[in-house]
C-alpha cells in the first residue's frame, strides 16, 4: 500500500467528488477505489467471528479493510483486548493487549494509526495499523470512553465520561494539546472532516454538544431524545445521527442548522450508529432487540431489520466494500452483515489513486473507471 503523496510523488490522478472540498485527507493507495453500481438485496449476516470478552465498539479501515474491536474483559477490564479481523477473510489475525476496560476504538486510515479508550486506566492507546502493536500509552481524564479522529487534519478527540471534558490529542505528536470543558457524562464523540466540526454526546442531560475544530469551543448545545448515546456523521451532507438509548430513536440533526429534523423509531436501547458516506444508508445496533436496524439516509425510513447476536453495542461500515460490522456484547462475537455495495464495485486499475480518506472513490476524469 503506498504512502500518501505529495507534489511530484503523486503518481495517480487527482479526483475530486462534488461538495466535498480536496482539503479532506488525500490517501494514496495502490489498487482498487470502488464507486457504487447496481444495488444489492436485503442486508443478511455473511459470518459470526468469536473475539474476546464483552466487545465493544468496532473500527473498520477502509483502505486496508481491516477491523478492530475493543473486548473490554473481565471484572474492571483486567484482561483488556483488541482483536485484530482481516476484513478478507473474517478471521481474527492478532489479539493486542492495552489497558483496563477498552471500550471504544477508532482508525485513521490515513495513517492506519489505531485509538483505543481504556475506560479505567483513563489513557488511550495508541496501536500500530502495520504492527497491531502499542506504540504509545496517552494519559488523559477520567473514565474515557468515546473517541473519533478528523481525517483530514489527524486530531483525535477524546470524550472523558467522568471528567466533563473533551481531550484533544494532536494525532502527529501524541500529545494532549486542548481539554473542552462539556457537561458531565458524555459517551460518544464524531467529527465531520469536511467542517471540522465535533459532536459529543451527553446521556445525563439529553443533548449534544457541538464543538468548532478551529476554535476548540462549544458553540450549541442541541435536546435529542432521553439518553443519548452513539452519534455518526456522514462528511457527504453533513448529517448527524444520535442514538436515544431510553426513548429507542435516532435524531437527525442537519449539520448546516444544528437543528433536529427528524425523529427515526429503531429498536430497544439503540447504542452505536455508522453511516456509510458513500450509500447514506445509517445502522444502528439495539442492545435489547438483538437487531440492526437499517436506515435510508435519504427517505430517514428503516428499510430493514436485521437479527445479530446477544446485545449488539458497536457498528462500523467499511464504505469500500459495504460490509457492516457488529460487536455483540453478550456473545462476545462479530457479527458481518452484507451491505448495499458489497460486490457490486467498479475498479480503478490506473495505479496509486487518490481518495478523501473515508474511501469515497474522488473522480470526476472520463474514464477513470473500468469495469
Amino acid at each position: 500500500m503506498g504512502g500518501v503523496g505529495s507534489g511530484g510523488d503523486r503518481r495517480g490522478r487527482m479526483f475530486r467528488l462534488a461538495g466535498l472540498p480536496a482539503m479532506l485527507g488525500l490517501l494514496a493507495w495502490a489498487g482498487a477505489v470502488v464507486a457504487p453500481s447496481a444495488a444489492a438485496a436485503t442486508p443478511v449476516v455473511t459470518a459470526t467471528i468469536p473475539v474476546g470478552i464483552a466487545p465493544g465498539a468496532v473500527a473498520v479501515n477502509p483502505v486496508t479493510g481491516t477491523v478492530y474491536v475493543a473486548n473490554q474483559g473481565g471484572l474492571f477490564g483486567s484482561r483488556g483486548t483488541v482483536s485484530v479481523i482481516s476484513g478478507r477473510t473474517d478471521k481474527v489475525t492478532t489479539t493486542t493487549r492495552v489497558g483496563s476496560g477498552p471500550r471504544v476504538v477508532a482508525v485513521n486510515p490515513v495513517t492506519g494509526t489505531v485509538y483505543v479508550t481504556n475506560i479505567f486506566s483513563d489513557t488511550v492507546s495508541v496501536i500500530s495499523g502495520r504492527t497491531s502493536a502499542v506504540t504509545a500509552t496517552i494519559p488523559l481524564g477520567l473514565a474515557p470512553y468515546g473517541v473519533a479522529v478528523n481525517t483530514a487534519t489527524g486530531t483525535v478527540y477524546v470524550a472523558n465520561d467522568g471528567g466533563g471534558t473533551v481531550s484533544v490529542i494532536s494525532g502527529r505528536t501524541g500529545t494532549v494539546t486542548a481539554n473542552i470543558p462539556v457537561f458531565f457524562g458524555q459517551h460518544a464523540v464524531a467529527v465531520n472532516p469536511v467542517t471540522g466540526t465535533i459532536y459529543v454526546t451527553t446521556a445525563f442531560n439529553g443533548t449534544v454538544s457541538v464543538i468548532s475544530g478551529r476554535t476548540d469551543k462549544v458553540t450549541g448545545t442541541i435536546r435529542v431524545g432521553s439518553f443519548p448515546f452513539g452519534v455518526a456523521v456522514s462528511p457527504v451532507t453533513g448529517t448527524v445521527y444520535v442514538t436515544n438509548a431510553l426513548s429507542g430513536t435516532v435524531s437527525v440533526i442537519s449539520g448546516r442548522t444544528d437543528k433536529v429534523t427528524g425523529t427515526i423509531h429503531v429498536g430497544s436501547s439503540p447504542r452505536w450508529v455508522a453511516v456509510n458516506p458513500v450509500t447514506g444508508t445509517v445502522y444502528v445496533a439495539n442492545a435489547l432487540s438483538d437487531t440492526v436496524s437499517v436506515i435510508s439516509g435519504r427517505t430517514d425510513k428503516v428499510t430493514a431489520t436485521i437479527p445479530v447476536g446477544v446485545g449488539p453495542f458497536g457498528v462500523a461500515v467499511n464504505p469500500v466494500t459495504g460490509a457492516v460490522y457488529v460487536t455483540n456484547d453478550g456473545s462476545d462475537t462479530v457479527s458481518v452483515v452484507s451491505g448495499p455495495l458489497q460486490n457490486n464495485f467498479l475498479f480503478v486499475n490506473s495505479g496509486p489513486a487518490i481518495t478523501n480518506g473515508h474511501g469515497i472513490l474522488l473522480c470526476s476524469a472520463p474514464g477513470c473507471l473500468t469495469n
